[in-house]
Protein backbone atom coordinates (compact mmCIF):
# COMPACT_ATOMS: atom_id res chain seq x y z
CA UNK A 1 0.00 0.00 0.00
CA UNK A 2 2.90 2.21 0.60
CA UNK A 3 4.64 1.70 -2.68
CA UNK A 4 0.43 2.49 -3.99
CA UNK A 5 0.86 5.45 -2.42
CA UNK A 6 4.67 6.49 -3.77
CA UNK A 7 3.77 5.40 -7.01
CA UNK A 8 0.36 8.32 -7.26
CA UNK A 9 2.59 10.99 -5.42
CA UNK A 10 5.48 10.70 -7.63
CA UNK A 11 4.44 11.86 -10.72
CA UNK A 12 3.65 15.20 -8.76
CA UNK A 13 6.91 16.00 -6.65
CA UNK A 14 8.99 17.87 -8.78
CA UNK A 15 6.75 20.08 -10.04
CA UNK A 16 5.48 20.65 -6.56
CA UNK A 17 8.76 20.62 -5.04
CA UNK A 18 9.77 23.92 -8.33
CA UNK A 19 7.02 25.44 -7.25
CA UNK A 20 7.52 25.57 -3.58
CA UNK A 21 11.31 26.39 -3.96
CA UNK A 22 10.86 29.39 -6.11
CA UNK A 23 7.98 30.32 -3.07
CA UNK A 24 10.35 30.15 -0.80
CA UNK A 25 13.05 32.58 -2.73
CA UNK A 26 10.10 35.11 -3.74
CA UNK A 27 8.69 34.98 0.63
CA UNK A 28 12.72 35.60 1.04
CA UNK A 29 12.92 38.60 -1.27
CA UNK A 30 9.72 40.16 -0.83
CA UNK A 31 10.67 40.02 3.03
CA UNK A 32 13.96 41.71 2.59
CA UNK A 33 13.12 44.01 -0.23
CA UNK A 34 9.42 44.90 0.11
CA UNK A 35 8.32 44.25 -3.15
CA UNK A 36 4.73 41.99 -3.36
CA UNK A 37 5.79 38.49 -2.86
CA UNK A 38 2.67 37.30 -5.41
CA UNK A 39 4.91 39.53 -8.16
CA UNK A 40 8.36 37.69 -7.35
CA UNK A 41 6.80 34.47 -7.60
CA UNK A 42 5.58 35.04 -10.78
CA UNK A 43 8.41 36.30 -12.45
CA UNK A 44 10.95 34.07 -10.68
CA UNK A 45 8.80 31.59 -11.97
CA UNK A 46 8.48 32.56 -15.51
CA UNK A 47 12.22 32.69 -15.28
CA UNK A 48 11.88 28.42 -15.08
CA UNK A 49 9.46 27.88 -17.73
CA UNK A 50 11.74 25.57 -20.22
CA UNK A 51 11.32 22.85 -16.98
CA UNK A 52 7.65 23.55 -17.65
CA UNK A 53 7.29 20.47 -20.34
CA UNK A 54 9.99 18.51 -18.29
CA UNK A 55 8.51 15.12 -17.42
CA UNK A 56 9.29 15.28 -13.87
CA UNK A 57 8.02 18.70 -13.28
CA UNK A 58 5.08 19.46 -15.94
CA UNK A 59 2.29 17.15 -13.87
CA UNK A 60 3.21 18.57 -10.71
CA UNK A 61 3.15 22.32 -11.73
CA UNK A 62 -0.22 22.09 -13.16
CA UNK A 63 -1.38 20.74 -10.16
CA UNK A 64 -0.32 23.40 -8.43
CA UNK A 65 -1.25 25.92 -11.01
CA UNK A 66 -4.94 24.52 -10.41
CA UNK A 67 -5.94 22.36 -7.76
CA UNK A 68 -4.01 24.46 -5.23
CA UNK A 69 -4.50 27.38 -6.27
CA UNK A 70 -8.20 26.37 -6.28
CA UNK A 71 -7.65 24.70 -2.51
CA UNK A 72 -5.93 28.37 -1.60
CA UNK A 73 -8.70 30.32 -2.69
CA UNK A 74 -11.32 28.13 -0.73
CA UNK A 75 -9.44 28.50 2.28
CA UNK A 76 -9.23 32.57 1.85
CA UNK A 77 -12.96 32.54 2.40
CA UNK A 78 -11.49 31.87 6.36
CA UNK A 79 -10.30 35.76 5.84
CA UNK A 80 -13.61 37.06 4.60
CA UNK A 81 -15.71 39.10 7.71
CA UNK A 82 -19.38 38.75 6.44
CA UNK A 83 -19.97 41.34 8.49
CA UNK A 84 -18.08 43.47 6.29
CA UNK A 85 -19.88 42.03 3.29
CA UNK A 86 -23.04 42.53 4.19
CA UNK A 87 -22.35 46.06 4.93
CA UNK A 88 -21.78 46.71 1.50
CA UNK A 89 -25.13 45.38 0.54
CA UNK A 90 -26.00 44.23 -3.04
CA UNK A 91 -23.89 47.01 -4.57
CA UNK A 92 -21.08 44.79 -5.73
CA UNK A 93 -23.51 41.44 -6.65
CA UNK A 94 -25.59 43.76 -9.25
CA UNK A 95 -22.70 45.26 -10.15
CA UNK A 96 -20.71 42.20 -11.16
CA UNK A 97 -23.83 41.20 -13.11
CA UNK A 98 -24.31 44.16 -15.10
CA UNK A 99 -20.68 43.78 -15.73
CA UNK A 100 -20.47 40.23 -16.64
CA UNK A 101 -23.53 41.24 -19.06
CA UNK A 102 -21.99 44.18 -21.13
CA UNK A 103 -18.61 42.27 -21.45
CA UNK A 104 -20.39 38.85 -22.44
CA UNK A 105 -22.52 41.57 -24.94
CA UNK A 106 -19.50 43.10 -26.51
CA UNK A 107 -17.78 39.43 -27.23
CA UNK A 108 -20.75 39.06 -29.47
CA UNK A 109 -20.60 42.45 -30.99
CA UNK A 110 -17.16 42.65 -31.55
CA UNK A 111 -16.59 38.85 -33.40
CA UNK A 112 -19.46 40.29 -36.00
CA UNK A 113 -17.59 43.36 -36.72
CA UNK A 114 -14.69 41.05 -37.14
CA UNK A 115 -16.58 38.48 -39.38
CA UNK A 116 -15.73 35.89 -36.62
CA UNK A 117 -18.55 33.45 -35.49
CA UNK A 118 -21.07 34.19 -32.77
CA UNK A 119 -19.97 31.08 -30.86
CA UNK A 120 -16.34 32.60 -30.97
CA UNK A 121 -17.93 36.01 -29.66
CA UNK A 122 -19.39 33.93 -26.59
CA UNK A 123 -16.64 32.35 -26.20
CA UNK A 124 -14.39 34.89 -26.02
CA UNK A 125 -17.04 37.58 -23.85
CA UNK A 126 -17.74 34.48 -21.24
CA UNK A 127 -13.91 33.84 -20.68
CA UNK A 128 -13.36 37.77 -19.91
CA UNK A 129 -16.09 38.29 -17.99
CA UNK A 130 -16.03 35.18 -15.74
CA UNK A 131 -12.95 33.72 -14.93
CA UNK A 132 -10.61 33.35 -18.07
CA UNK A 133 -8.71 30.80 -18.99
CA UNK A 134 -11.24 28.59 -16.93
CA UNK A 135 -14.04 29.78 -17.98
CA UNK A 136 -13.05 29.45 -21.98
CA UNK A 137 -12.69 25.59 -20.99
CA UNK A 138 -16.06 25.08 -19.75
CA UNK A 139 -17.59 27.55 -22.62
CA UNK A 140 -16.01 25.83 -25.12
CA UNK A 141 -17.42 22.03 -23.68
CA UNK A 142 -21.11 23.45 -24.43
CA UNK A 143 -20.12 25.13 -27.84
CA UNK A 144 -21.65 23.10 -30.95
CA UNK A 145 -18.82 20.96 -33.28
CA UNK A 146 -16.98 22.55 -35.39
CA UNK A 147 -13.65 22.47 -37.14
CA UNK A 148 -12.09 25.61 -35.74
CA UNK A 149 -13.66 25.05 -32.01
CA UNK A 150 -10.10 23.75 -30.65
CA UNK A 151 -8.22 26.38 -32.25
CA UNK A 152 -10.19 28.96 -31.28
CA UNK A 153 -10.09 27.82 -27.90
CA UNK A 154 -6.50 27.61 -27.71
CA UNK A 155 -6.30 31.69 -29.13
CA UNK A 156 -8.37 32.81 -26.66
CA UNK A 157 -7.17 30.45 -23.26
CA UNK A 158 -3.45 32.06 -24.85
CA UNK A 159 -4.86 35.70 -25.17
CA UNK A 160 -6.53 35.73 -21.70
CA UNK A 161 -3.97 34.34 -19.72
CA UNK A 162 -1.32 36.92 -21.06
CA UNK A 163 -3.80 39.92 -20.67
CA UNK A 164 -4.41 38.86 -17.48
CA UNK A 165 -0.56 38.49 -16.49
CA UNK A 166 -0.31 42.06 -17.84
CA UNK A 167 -3.34 43.25 -15.82
CA UNK A 168 -1.85 41.55 -12.53
CA UNK A 169 1.15 44.16 -12.84
CA UNK A 170 -0.46 47.37 -14.69
CA UNK A 171 -3.55 47.65 -12.63
CA UNK A 172 -2.35 47.93 -8.83
CA UNK A 173 -0.41 50.89 -9.88
CA UNK A 174 -3.09 51.91 -12.05
CA UNK A 175 -5.34 51.88 -9.18
CA UNK A 176 -2.64 53.48 -6.52
CA UNK A 177 -2.41 56.21 -8.96
CA UNK A 178 -5.92 56.67 -9.25
CA UNK A 179 -5.83 57.36 -5.37
CA UNK A 180 -8.32 54.55 -4.58
CA UNK A 181 -8.92 52.96 -1.13
CA UNK A 182 -7.97 48.96 -0.68
CA UNK A 183 -11.60 48.31 -1.08
CA UNK A 184 -11.90 49.98 -4.03
CA UNK A 185 -8.66 48.80 -5.54
CA UNK A 186 -9.26 45.18 -4.24
CA UNK A 187 -13.31 45.52 -6.04
CA UNK A 188 -11.57 46.69 -9.45
CA UNK A 189 -9.20 43.88 -9.18
CA UNK A 190 -11.86 41.06 -8.79
CA UNK A 191 -14.31 42.74 -11.28
CA UNK A 192 -11.81 42.89 -13.73
CA UNK A 193 -8.46 40.86 -13.87
CA UNK A 194 -9.77 37.81 -16.00
CA UNK A 195 -8.33 34.65 -14.18
CA UNK A 196 -8.32 33.57 -10.40
CA UNK A 197 -4.74 33.20 -10.06
CA UNK A 198 -3.96 36.94 -11.09
CA UNK A 199 -6.68 38.27 -9.27
CA UNK A 200 -5.27 36.55 -6.01
CA UNK A 201 -1.82 37.87 -6.98
CA UNK A 202 -3.09 41.22 -7.87
CA UNK A 203 -4.94 41.58 -4.76
CA UNK A 204 -2.68 40.68 -2.26
CA UNK A 205 0.10 42.75 -4.01
CA UNK A 206 -1.93 46.14 -2.34
CA UNK A 207 -2.61 44.69 0.74
CA UNK A 208 -4.34 41.75 2.82
CA UNK A 209 -7.96 43.34 2.61
CA UNK A 210 -7.90 43.99 -0.83
CA UNK A 211 -6.69 40.56 -1.29
CA UNK A 212 -9.62 39.27 -0.02
CA UNK A 213 -12.21 41.73 -1.01
CA UNK A 214 -11.10 41.19 -4.73
CA UNK A 215 -11.32 36.95 -3.92
CA UNK A 216 -14.51 37.85 -3.04
CA UNK A 217 -16.04 39.85 -5.83
CA UNK A 218 -13.89 37.36 -8.52
CA UNK A 219 -16.28 34.15 -6.40
CA UNK A 220 -19.34 36.51 -7.58
CA UNK A 221 -17.76 36.22 -10.96
CA UNK A 222 -17.38 32.45 -10.99
CA UNK A 223 -20.15 31.69 -9.64
CA UNK A 224 -22.65 33.27 -12.79
CA UNK A 225 -20.01 30.69 -15.36
CA UNK A 226 -23.33 27.93 -15.07
CA UNK A 227 -25.67 30.95 -16.15
CA UNK A 228 -23.45 31.83 -18.92
CA UNK A 229 -22.79 28.16 -20.17
CA UNK A 230 -26.74 27.48 -19.87
CA UNK A 231 -27.00 30.49 -22.25
CA UNK A 232 -24.14 29.34 -24.84
CA UNK A 233 -25.92 25.86 -24.59
CA UNK A 234 -29.68 27.00 -25.27
CA UNK A 235 -28.17 29.64 -27.96
CA UNK A 236 -27.14 27.09 -30.54
CA UNK A 237 -28.82 24.11 -32.03
CA UNK A 238 -26.58 21.11 -31.66
CA UNK A 239 -24.52 22.18 -28.51
CA UNK A 240 -23.41 19.56 -26.02
CA UNK A 241 -25.63 18.82 -23.54
CA UNK A 242 -23.20 19.03 -20.43
CA UNK A 243 -24.38 18.98 -17.08
CA UNK A 244 -23.53 22.52 -15.51
CA UNK A 245 -22.38 22.36 -12.15
CA UNK A 246 -20.86 24.82 -9.33
CA UNK A 247 -17.03 25.02 -9.52
CA UNK A 248 -16.28 23.04 -5.98
CA UNK A 249 -13.67 25.89 -4.34
CA UNK A 250 -17.22 28.40 -4.48
CA UNK A 251 -18.31 25.90 -2.43
CA UNK A 252 -15.49 25.50 -0.11
CA UNK A 253 -15.17 29.61 -0.25
CA UNK A 254 -18.60 29.74 1.09
CA UNK A 255 -18.49 26.92 3.64
CA UNK A 256 -15.03 28.30 4.89
CA UNK A 257 -16.32 31.84 5.41
CA UNK A 258 -19.45 30.63 7.13
CA UNK A 259 -17.44 28.46 9.61
CA UNK A 260 -14.92 31.02 10.16
CA UNK A 261 -17.68 33.92 11.11
CA UNK A 262 -19.44 30.82 13.31
CA UNK A 263 -16.19 31.15 15.51
CA UNK A 264 -15.90 27.80 16.13
CA UNK A 265 -12.44 27.72 15.36
CA UNK A 266 -9.95 28.28 17.79
CA UNK A 267 -7.54 31.28 16.66
CA UNK A 268 -4.62 29.05 16.53
CA UNK A 269 -6.34 26.81 14.06
CA UNK A 270 -7.33 29.62 12.14
CA UNK A 271 -4.22 31.18 11.98
CA UNK A 272 -2.93 27.82 10.75
CA UNK A 273 -5.21 27.23 8.38
CA UNK A 274 -4.86 31.24 6.96
CA UNK A 275 -0.66 30.34 6.27
CA UNK A 276 -1.81 27.22 4.55
CA UNK A 277 -3.51 29.07 2.31
CA UNK A 278 -1.11 31.73 1.87
CA UNK A 279 1.19 29.03 1.16
CA UNK A 280 -1.15 27.69 -1.03
CA UNK A 281 -1.21 30.69 -3.06
CA UNK A 282 2.39 31.64 -3.68
CA UNK A 283 2.97 28.37 -4.65
CA UNK A 284 0.02 28.42 -7.18
CA UNK A 285 1.71 31.38 -8.50
CA UNK A 286 4.82 30.40 -8.75
CA UNK A 287 4.06 27.52 -11.27
CA UNK A 288 1.43 29.88 -13.17
CA UNK A 289 4.82 31.80 -13.72
CA UNK A 290 6.18 28.16 -15.30
CA UNK A 291 3.68 27.76 -17.07
CA UNK A 292 3.33 31.15 -18.94
CA UNK A 293 5.42 31.32 -22.15
CA UNK A 294 5.87 34.54 -23.35
CA UNK A 295 6.58 33.14 -27.05
CA UNK A 296 3.17 31.68 -26.73
CA UNK A 297 1.56 35.56 -26.01
CA UNK A 298 3.01 36.40 -29.19
CA UNK A 299 1.00 33.77 -31.31
CA UNK A 300 -2.21 35.21 -30.90
CA UNK A 301 -4.16 36.32 -34.21
CA UNK A 302 -4.47 40.05 -34.73
CA UNK A 303 -8.15 39.90 -35.04
CA UNK A 304 -8.34 37.80 -31.69
CA UNK A 305 -6.02 39.92 -29.91
CA UNK A 306 -8.25 43.16 -30.97
CA UNK A 307 -11.20 41.16 -29.62
CA UNK A 308 -9.86 40.36 -26.37
CA UNK A 309 -8.30 43.88 -26.02
CA UNK A 310 -11.49 45.67 -26.86
CA UNK A 311 -13.17 43.42 -24.46
CA UNK A 312 -10.71 44.00 -21.66
CA UNK A 313 -10.42 47.48 -21.65
CA UNK A 314 -15.02 47.58 -22.03
CA UNK A 315 -14.75 45.86 -18.56
CA UNK A 316 -12.39 48.21 -17.28
CA UNK A 317 -13.48 51.11 -18.27
CA UNK A 318 -17.46 49.95 -17.01
CA UNK A 319 -15.48 48.93 -13.76
CA UNK A 320 -13.90 52.05 -12.91
CA UNK A 321 -16.67 54.52 -14.28
CA UNK A 322 -18.59 52.53 -11.68
CA UNK A 323 -16.53 53.05 -8.47
CA UNK A 324 -15.94 56.50 -9.22
CA UNK A 325 -19.69 57.60 -9.71
CA UNK A 326 -21.26 55.18 -7.39
CA UNK A 327 -18.30 54.21 -4.67
CA UNK A 328 -18.08 50.82 -2.88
Amino acid sequence: MLLTAKSRVAPYSGGLLLASVIAVAATFLSDHYGAPVMLFALLLGMAFHFLSEDNSCAVGVDFAAKALLRFGVGLLGLRLGLAEVMSLGLTPVIAIIGFVLVTFGCGVVMARIFGRRTAFGMLAGGSVAICGASAALAITSVLPLHKDREQDTLFVVIGVTALSTIAMIAYPVLFKSLGLSDIESGFLIGATIHDVAQVVGAGYSISEEAGVFATYVKILRVALLPVVMLVVMFSFRGAQQQAVGVPWFLLMFAACAVVANAGVLPPAILALLNELSRWCLVIAIAALGVKTSLANMVKVKPSYSIILVVETLVLLSVALAFVMVFGI
